[in-house]
């Protein structure tokens, strides 16, 4: 059943049929709608479920009902009862008018809902306007009322790239000891979110910016004023640094494993006594304690933890890779190519962290597209074949003999 007709037979009930938050968003912004969500006015969760008897219905709190995957909620008001994110006391009823729904959701461009029969738009609190000038803007002072509202805001910065209104970033400061109630699983979907998007510093330069980076990504706050050796990052201190390598790794890799690793491979540097500035000895080891520390705290993938894991332990050497001896090259590829970030993603991650480093040339510490060969070249296999040897140490031992001998003779 299509939205118009479903919109029509609302209407012949006294009722009024709207499109409403981000697929309203992103038609105005000419993006590929992914999902549409529609609001109903002017009829009861009863009268609604008589009209469409085949409506599948779904929500604890307030019904939200399925017609051949469109998304159909009844127009709502929202009053908080205690805090965190989950506690709040739902009033539905024909009575709410579209407006009245509106209100009560988190920023402008998200509180505009189009009629299906007209086409007109609704938007009460100037959300277009917004959407033209780049700004995210809370809608009401209903804002506070939702502290999970904090990370949207930031992924819907990086998502959009746009600016967050200073009125907006108060209220997002006003929410940081609720953040604390937040689940896991919720920041981390978020998190997530935003580094699918081609500007994840922005999710958490705008977490900076409200003073609440620290609550959930310590780890990252504390790279902030981490100096660093100016003659190799020119960028700053290491949170710029960071900043800068995972909007790099974006532009290469659609992996989030990799983008993640590029993100947390400095996270060492952060613990850095300052007295060492701008060196930061030992900050690799220092890492992977911390990765494993922010893996707990946000509940992260398996996956993600042990290639960010590497990245932190790994990520020096392989920007030196072309200064190692034969034997020590093997051994660094034979070691990255059986952890699951792999050559290629340990690759991604030194391309980012020397970016900004002109005082080498990338090909030099390209060990990806060196180790692979070797390792293609050079095989148990072939091995075995040319000195008749069966699998065990023996065999393992001349692989290894091999690999050093076609290292040396690479150009």
């Amino acid at each position: 059943m299509k939205a118009l007709e479903i919109a029509t037979k609302i209407e012949k009930a006294g009722g009024r049929l709207y499109l409403v938050g981000g697929a309203v968003r992103d038609s105005i912004l000419g993006k590929k709608i992914a999902d549409e969500d529609f609001c109903v006015t002017g009829l009861t969760a009863f009268e609604f479920q008589e009209l469409f008897p085949k409506a599948y219905s779904k929500g604890k709190f307030f019904k939200v009902f399925e017609i051949e995957g469109k998304e159909i909620a009844l127009a709502r008001k929202e009053r908080k009862t205690g805090a965190g994110h989950k506690k709040f006391e739902i009033e539905a009823g024909k009575e709410i008018t579209i407006e009245e729904d509106l209100k009560r959701r988190d920023i402008t461009i998200n509180s505009i809902a189009q009629d299906v029969l007209t086409g007109e738009m609704i938007d009460p609190f100037g959300g277009i306007e917004d959407i033209n000038h780049k700004m995210i803007r809370a809608t009401s002072e209903h804002f506070v009322e939702d502290p999970l509202r904090v990370y949207r805001v930031a992924r819907f910065s990086s998502e959009l790239e746009f600016k967050v209104e200073k009125e907006t970033i108060k209220r997002m400061r006003m929410l940081k000891e609720e953040l604390k109630y937040l689940s896991k699983e919720r920041v981390f979907e978020e998190f997530k979110k935003a580094l699918t998007t081609n500007k994840p510093s922005l999710f958490f330069n705008v977490l900076r910016t409200a003073g609440v980076l620290e609550i959930h990504f310590k780890p990252i706050f504390d790279l902030i004023g981490a100096i660093q050796p100016e003659e190799y990052h020119p960028e700053g201190d290491a949170y710029n640094h960071t900043m800068i390598c995972v909007d790099k790794s974006t532009s290469i890799t659609d992996n989030l494993e990799i983008r993640f690793a590029t993100l947390v491979h400095d996270l060492g540097k952060g613990t850095t006594p300052k007295e060492e500035y701008p060196h930061h000895y030992g900050h690799e080891e220092r890492g992977v304690k911390i990765v494993s520390e922010l893996a707990k705290d946000l509940k992260l993938p398996k996956s993600w933890e042990k290639c960010g894991k590497t990245a932190c332990k790994e990520h020096m050497r392989g920007g030196i890779f072309y200064k190692m001896k034969p034997s020590k090259k093997v051994k660094f590829v034979e070691r990255i190519d059986k952890t699951y970030l792999g050559l290629e993603g340990l690759q991604i991650v030194v391309n980012c962290d020397k970016a900004n480093n002109h005082t080498i040339q990338k090909e030099q510490y390209n060990f990806a597209r060196i180790g692979k060969k070797c390792l293609e070249e050079v095989n148990a296999k072939k091995v075995a074949q040319k000195y008749h040897l069966q699998e065990g140490i023996a065999l393992g031992n001349k692989l290894h003999e091999e690999r050093i001998k076609w290292m040396e003779n690479i150009k």
